[in-house]
């Protein structure tokens, strides 16, 4: 039988109050009419609307033309650009009740979710993820990769079985543990029970018809219409990063310990860069690799190319492909004691325990004078490094001013932004400007995968 276009469910936003606008008509499961501004609260364990409680909710649009709009939507969830926004919908509205298990005591909220067709989602999603100016061939890269991404697990099974099976997911989104000293840490990708994929950047930007789609981001759309990349029997697992900083790092280094043969170390130039080691697990390697600046597609400063996969917010970041971050001794020491949880007393020393493919830090030894712990992997290392992300893992550490053995000051100086696996956007786009077809941007990044049409 031949696989018709599917249809996903993307959570948008959780709070105890949710109010939202219905642009036309829509309609719930007992056909009754509603339009304008409305508002759901939490009560009970139920959802208060217009003076009845529910279970959930539901609202239809009558016709294609109609939309919803979220109020104070938050974006770049954690991120140093997190804010509130309100944003524009396509599709259908469900409104549940959900339990969350962050911390010790479950908490319950309300949480909006788009029921909504794969193509119209990926029409947002590329026009959020980046500017909807990008050039043609960068937009078709990229909707072939964010297609990819979000189908591989929904189509692994069995579609109706994948449903049924949401609500037995675990709410736990990592997989961490400390013992003597080491402790690890890795964030998986399907964390959420009630909707396939979220609308932040811990899954893909998807902010509806918020952010100006042109007619570029429709034909790309079109053009791809159901192509995947394609490898090991199935749909590749297409996961993408701001800039690789010049080399891409393997699948195992950052998530669970499981390799795949298209997400491999790739330079990120036509021909290795001179003057270079590239076993940038090595140490020397990777400390003259991070302190100069190769040549590599993601090595740029043109702000026409940037602006392709940069939106306003994320221009606020200028240096990316390499960065510097200073941190005085009392600065550290309070960051490290408030994002880990664990008093270090003063920090002696940031010593790199092993790195990647592009010598990103897959672990790191922490020491100080009251305590001294191995944290790993990448994601976790940024997220204790910073008050937010640190740009990436890929850094070298300096300490300066030393007294009674003690620094005063630590500098990191670092490479790329994001976690380099898969899909550099900064790259593609360059090679997009110098005339790379998006098969060829595609198969530059996933070695051994192919292009394959999996519904018409």
């Amino acid at each position: 039988m031949e696989l018709l276009e599917p249809i996903i469910h993307v959570g948008i936003l959780s709070a105890p109050t949710i109010e939202f606008k219905l642009n036309g008509v829509f309609v719930d499961k007992n056909k009754n009419e509603f339009s304008g501004q409305q508002v759901a609260k939490l009560e009970s364990e139920k959802i208060r609307f217009n003076d009845i409680l529910y279970d959930e909710l539901n609202f239809e649009p009558l016709s294609p033309e109609a939309s919803f709009d979220l109020i104070d939507v938050v974006i770049g969830i954690n991120f140093h650009w997190e804010r509130k926004e309100n944003q524009r919908f396509k599709g259908a509205l469900k409104i549940i009740v959900e339990t969350r298990h962050a911390t010790s005591l479950p908490t319950q909220t309300l949480t909006a979710i788009n029921r909504i067709g794969v193509e119209d989602y990926l029409t947002s999603v590329i026009s959020s993820e980046m500017s909807a100016t990008a050039s043609d061939e960068l937009l078709k890269a990229h909707a072939v990769i964010s297609r990819s991404w979000l189908l591989k697990p929904i189509l692994s099974d069995n579609r109706q079985q994948t449903t049924d099976n949401r609500e037995k997911k675990s709410d736990i989104s990592a997989v961490g543990a400390l013992l003597s000293g080491h402790f690890e840490k890795w964030y998986e990708r399907d964390a959420h029970t009630h909707f396939d994929v979220c609308a932040d950047d811990h899954c893909q930007r998807y902010q509806g018809i918020t952010r100006a789609s042109t007619a570029a981001v429709r034909k790309a759309i079109e053009a791809t219409r159901g192509e995947v990349l394609w490898a090991e029997g199935g749909i590749c697992d297409a996961r993408f990063s701001k800039s690789c900083g010049g080399a891409s790092e393997t699948f195992e280094n950052c998530w669970a310990p499981e390799s795949h043969s298209y997400l491999t170390k790739v330079i990120d130039n036509p021909v290795d860069p001179e003057g270079f080691e590239l076993d940038l697990t090595i140490e020397s390697n990777a400390q003259k690799w991070i302190r100069q600046s190769p040549e590599a597609f993601c090595n740029t400063t043109d702000k026409k190319v940037l602006a392709q996969v940069l939106n306003n917010y994320d221009q606020e970041t200028t240096d990316f492909y390499r960065w510097k971050v200073e941190y005085t001794q009392a600065e550290i020491s309070e960051l490290l004691a408030r994002r880990s949880g664990i008093d270090f007393g003063e920090i002696l020393d940031l010593i790199p325990v092993k790195r990647g493919e592009s010598a990103r830090l897959i672990e790191l030894k922490i020491v100080g004078t009251k305590q001294t712990i191995t944290v790993g992997k990448e994601l976790e290392i940024r997220k204790w490094l910073s008050n937010s992300h640190l740009y990436s893992s890929a850094f070298v550490v300096d300490k300066f001013e030393i007294k009674d053995g003690i620094p005063q000051k630590f500098m990191l100086t670092g490479a790329g932004w994001g976690h380099g696996v898969g899909l550099c956007q900064i790259g593609a786009a360059v090679m997009g400007e110098k005339g790379y077809l998006y098969n060829e941007i595609l198969l530059h990044y996933f070695r051994g995968a192919e292009l394959k049409k999996i519904y018409p």
